[in-house]
């Protein structure tokens, strides 16, 4: 699997998750569900895009390799 179908997975992953908790949000409306919120979801967030960005210069990295070796 390339780094760009690795990072599309990952992106579509994220985006069903959101739309998950979202719907969820809207019958576990407590503190509970704000503290679950914060400590696990806004961190699991924070870390994809840092992921995307890594994968992202990743590719270019390796399509420059592959270039220089041709």
């Amino acid at each position: 699997m390339s780094a760009i179908a690795s990072k599309s997975k990952l992106i579509a992953a994220t985006k069903e998750l959101s739309l998950k908790w979202q719907d969820t949000k809207t019958y576990w409306r407590d503190e509970k569900s704000l503290e679950f919120e914060r400590k696990y979801l806004q961190e699991l967030f924070i870390s994809v895009e840092k992921a995307v960005s890594v994968i992202e210069k990743l590719d270019e990295l390796l399509k420059k390799i592959r270039s220089d070796c041709e």
